[in-house]
Formats: structure tokens, C-alpha cells, sequence
């Protein structure tokens, strides 16, 4: 695999001419981009029906525990960001890091596929075990332990490899793709970021329209195929353009000097006994010089006080994110359950009975919705910054980064106070008995007569935030850390949110044991015998809490902020 020197910046090997420059650097951020679309569009139709996947006749998994696997799976993807980009920058190279990272994605993303068909899952997992046969529940108040999921080891084996891949390549393709345009100027880089942003959603529209109809729809097998299709075209298409790239060596990391200082910081006494063992590992030499260029001690002290000022801000995101993941795990599950029409409605004159029976069975895809999502940040993105923030801006209400972030965390919150109100309604039909069946691809969901199209004020809602939250909070990260440590506090920021879905995948799973919210005794992969709305409200006020607390905090820091500017901004370029 080619790769750059160890000590030594390589430029692209098409550049014999002046004026080639340009347009090589164009075409390398093309490439980039390109490969950003197609791994977007295989994440998405990996994640947006792994729900369904789970919950189906093949597997059996319960709604509670699909729903558990896809926030482990999205908490992962973010949760090990960090181990890519710091891989990248002490060993690898972004380079290397973007291209085995693809490589892994390529192979993990196949077991999917693998397991879709009867034969695959024997050789993967074996045979679905027999469910055990036993008398009938002698009381009303007796409890059902449910049944170990199917294929469990490996199918989250395959998915916690695939969150690696997929955090890695999120961590890195970005840089990456930074450096190609990076000697054109800043509106270049600028430029590149915005149609970036564009790429990513494109893939998820790409993804959901036709992935998650056929998957639905048709068949699992061939949708994600699909997916790994996808990955195998980027990957090629990443080492077809190897020789237009500029790749860089890798630089080092700052991570262990940030781990000695915060042991001295929190643990003095720890410190000091490790001191005694190793005073030379803890105490360097005044003329020791590293083989590398890197920052000093004094600046490493400093980018540790902006770190110590900066975590308490994205730490307050953690509950938002528990409640962004909930549009690709409960509010599916949610969706399951109402009515979903059918996308080729019923028509009379049609001559054919078999015609209309088989046009009858193309549901319109639960992951569709997620497009409500997607299609509002595409549209209120140029909206914003065209329109909006030019004359907030001339009116002089143009809101801080931070009051930003706060009024999507308010949005965030109205999506799951709307999604816990229409389940409540929800319950009220299943309480009457005013149900429907409906099969989605090979399973039957007993819904209530409501239509699947009222989730759509809880996707926009979510979308909204998107906007307010998301993306203000990466400027933030991005802007307020020191230049030597924007690549990790960008790896804190994706951590700390996957944080946020592992911690709800946790609630989840506390939720579900006998006795909470969201034990279905009596149900075997639905939800009408759950208390999902309390799940939603307890989220509602979780958002709430923390809000409050993130408008405290991020008050004191914008004190501290606008107190001696002249004296902070030096010492942030300097790091």
C-alpha cells in the first residue's frame, strides 16, 4: 500500500507543472468526498434497519434488545473515534489510518450479508436454538426471563468492528481531506467543509431511499449487499486516486503527556509514588530533546487548563445526545407500530388480483423518516447561513456558539416530549383493542390505527436541533482548543456523544428488566404491553435538567471568556 515516508511530507506524484497544482488539489478533495458519500450512504443502511434486521424471524430478538444493540453499535462508531485519530497521529498517518480503516469496514460490513441467509448463519452462528417448552404462566404477576438472543457474540462482534472502522474513518477522513485543499487558502477549506457536510447527508438520502426500501421490502440479503458494495467502491476509488494525494507523516500524540498531567491534577499522591519509582520517566532532563518537534511542557500545561475549561461544556451534550440516537432506535421501534401505508395504493381496476397483492405488500420503509430528518438540515443549513445569520447579524442578535447550543438542546427535548405524547395516544388504541396487523417483509406488527406520518413532528424536531446543537457544538470544539489540540478535543467531542447512546442503550436495558417501563412479558418482539412514553418522558427530563445546567455553565465560561481577552488569545495561538 503506498504510503508517505516516516519523517517526511510526500506531495502527489500528478503535479509536474505549476498550474497542475490547483487542479490535482481539486480532484484529490473530490475523491474525498466522493468516498465520504459512499461510507455515509453503507452506515446509514447498516444502521437505519438494524432494528428490523434484529427484530425479524431470523433472529427473534426482542424490541428491547434490537433496540440495545443499535445504540451500542451508534455509541460505539463515536465512542472510539479517539482510538482512530490517535493511531493516526503517534503510528499511522491519516493516510494508512483512512485505508485500513476502510479495509476493516469492507470486511466487517460483510458479515451482514453473511448472516442474511439460512445457510450463512448456521456456519456463523449455529443453529436457532429450540424455544423451551413449559407449563403455562400459573399467576397473573409471574415474571418470563426473555430468551438469550440469537447470534448475540457474533453479531456484536461484527458490529463493534464495524463502529471501529466507521469511527476511524469519521475521525480521519475529514483531516484528510483538509490537507488536499489546504494550500489553496482558507475559502478553499471553507468550501470544502460545506460541501463535506453535503456529502454526508446526500450518502444518508441515497441510503434510506433505496437500501432501506429493499431492505424492507425485498430482501435484507440484497440490501446490504448493497452496503458493501458501497465500501468496496470507496475503498477503490481511495487507492485509485493514492497518487493525487498529499499525505503527511504522522506527528505524534499528546495523549500521554494529557493523562500524566491529569493523574498529577486529580491523583497528587498516586503521582508522587509513581515519581519515586521512575524519576526519570516523570521528570525529563533539561537538555532532553525529542526526536520529534513537539509542544513543551508549559504548553502542554496550558492545553491541559483549556481542556479542564472546555470538558464541563461538552460533558452537558452527553443527555442530548442519549436523546439524538433515540430517531435510529426507539423511534423506529415506535414506527413499527403505528400504521405504515402502503406505497402503491389499492386500485380497484387493476385486472390483475396477483398485481395488486404483490404491489399491496411495498410498505412505505419506517427508515424513510429519518429522511425528515436529513431533508430539513439539507434545506435550513444554506437557509441559516445565507439568510438567517446575515440578518441576526445586522440586527446584532446573532446568539453565541454556546446560546446556540442551548436552543438545541430545547428542540431536542420538544422531540421527545412529541414522540412520548404520541405514544401515549399510542397505548390508549391498544388499551381499547383497536389494533391492526400489518406485515413489514416477512414479520406481523400489531399497530395501533394511527399513521406512521405523526412521528414526523418528532424528526423535524430532532433535525432542528441537529442544526442548533450538533453543528455549533463542532465549531466550538474546533475554535476554543489550542491548534496542537484540535484533533483530540475533536475526538473528545464524537466520544463524548457516543457516550451519550451507549448511556441510553444502558437506561434501555435498565428499563427492561422485570418490573421497569420496558418489560413486554407478554409480547415477543412488539411493544404494546410497554411504557414506552415514561422512557420518553423520563428523556424529556433528563434534557431538561442537564439544559439548565449547560445554560449555568456555559454562562461562567463566557464570563471567563470576556474577562482578560488579551492575554488569553496569545496563548491559545501559541498552543
Amino acid at each position: 500500500m503506498p504510503a508517505p515516508g516516516a519523517g517526511e511530507e510526500r506531495r502527489p506524484l500528478l503535479a509536474p507543472r505549476p498550474r497542475a497544482p490547483r487542479r490535482w488539489r481539486r480532484t484529490a478533495a473530490a475523491a474525498v468526498l466522493l468516498v465520504e458519500t459512499l461510507e455515509r450512504a453503507a452506515f446509514f443502511g447498516v444502521s437505519a434497519n438494524l432494528v428490523l434486521y434484529l427484530n425479524s424471524a431470523s433472529f427473534q430478538w426482542d424490541g428491547e434488545q434490537a433496540s440495545r444493540a443499535a445504540l451500542v453499535f451508534l455509541g460505539a462508531s463515536y465512542l472510539l473515534a479517539p482510538v482512530g485519530g490517535w493511531l493516526a497521529d503517534a503510528y499511522l498517518g491519516r493516510y494508512r489510518a483512512v485505508a485500513l480503516s476502510l479495509l476493516l469496514y469492507l470486511v466487517a460490513s460483510s458479515l451482514l450479508p453473511a448472516t442474511a441467509f439460512r445457510d450463512g448463519r448456521r456456519s456463523f452462528c449455529g443453529e436457532v436454538p429450540a424455544s423451551p417448552l413449559g407449563p403455562a404462566c400459573p399467576s397473573t404477576g409471574c415474571t418470563r426471563v426473555s430468551p438469550t438472543p440469537y447470534c448475540a457474540p457474533t453479531l456484536y462482534s461484527g458490529l463493534l468492528l464495524l463502529a471501529l472502522a466507521a469511527s476511524s474513518v469519521r475521525s480521519n477522513l475529514t483531516s484528510f481531506g483538509a490537507d488536499q485543499v489546504m494550500d489553496l487558502g482558507r475559502h478553499a477549506s471553507r468550501r470544502f467543509f460545506n460541501w463535506l457536510y453535503w456529502s454526508i447527508n446526500v450518502g444518508a438520502v441515497l441510503s434510506l431511499l433505496v437500501v432501506a426500501f429493499i431492505q424492507q421490502n425485498i430482501d435484507f440479503l440484497l440490501g446490504y449487499s448493497i452496503t458493501v458494495g458501497c465500501m468496496g467502491l470507496a475503498f477503490f476509488i481511495f487507492l485509485f486516486a493514492t497518487p493525487i494525494f498529499v499525505t503527511k507523516p504522522p506527528t505524534g500524540s499528546q495523549v500521554s503527556s494529557m493523562l500524566k498531567l491529569a493523574l498529577q491534577n486529580c491523583c497528587p499522591r498516586l503521582w508522587h509514588r509513581h515519581s519515586a519509582r521512575d524519576p526519570q520517566g516523570t521528570q525529563p532532563l533539561p537538555d532532553q530533546r525529542s526526536p520529534q518537534p513537539g509542544p513543551s511542557p508549559q504548553e502542554d500545561m496550558a492545553n491541559f487548563q483549556v481542556l479542564v475549561k472546555i470538558l464541563p461544556v461538552m460533558v452537558t451534550l452527553v443527555p442530548y445526545w442519549m436523546v439524538y440516537f433515540q430517531m435510529q432506535s426507539t423511534y423506529v421501534l415506535q414506527g413499527l407500530h403505528l400504521r405504515i401505508p402502503n406505497i402503491f395504493p389499492d386500485d380497484a381496476a387493476n385486472s390483475s388480483m396477483a398485481l395488486r397483492a404483490q404491489r399491496s405488500s411495498y410498505k412505505i420503509p419506517e427508515a424513510w423518516l429519518l429522511l425528515a430528518n436529513v431533508v430539513v438540515v439539507l434545506i435550513l443549513v444554506p437557509v441559516k447561513d445565507h439568510l438567517l445569520d446575515p440578518l441576526l447579524q445586522r440586527c446584532k442578535l446573532l446568539p453565541s456558539v454556546l446560546q446556540k447550543m442551548a436552543l438545541g438542546m430545547f428542540f431536542g427535548f420538544a422531540s421527545v416530549l412529541v414522540a412520548g405524547g404520541l405514544e401515549m395516544e399510542r397505548l390508549q388504541y391498544i388499551h381499547r383493542n383497536q389494533t391492526v396487523s400489518q406485515q413489514i417483509g416477512k414479520d406481523v406488527y400489531y399497530a395501533a390505527p394511527l399513521s406512521i406520518w405523526w412521528q414526523i413532528p418528532q424528526y423535524l424536531l430532532i433535525g432542528i436541533s441537529e442544526i442548533f446543537a450538533s453543528i455549533p457544538g463542532l465549531e466550538f470544539a474546533y475554535s476554543e482548543a489550542p491548534r496542537s489540540m484540535q484533533g483530540a478535543i475533536m475526538g473528545i467531542f464524537f466520544c463524548l456523544s457516543g457516550v451519550g447512546s451507549l448511556l441510553g442503550s444502558s437506561l434501555v436495558a435498565l428499563l427492561s428488566l422485570p418490573g421497569g417501563w420496558l418489560y413486554c412479558p407478554k409480547d415477543f418482539g412488539n411493544i404494546n404491553n410497554c411504557r414506552m412514553d415514561l422512557y420518553f418522558f423520563l428523556l424529556a427530563c433528563i434534557q431538561a435538567a442537564t439544559a439548565l445546567l449547560f445554560i449555568w455553565i456555559a454562562g461562567r465560561y463566557e464570563r471567563v471568556a470576556q474577562g482578560p481577552t488579551s492575554q488569553s488569545c496569545p496563548s491559545r495561538d501559541r498552543g
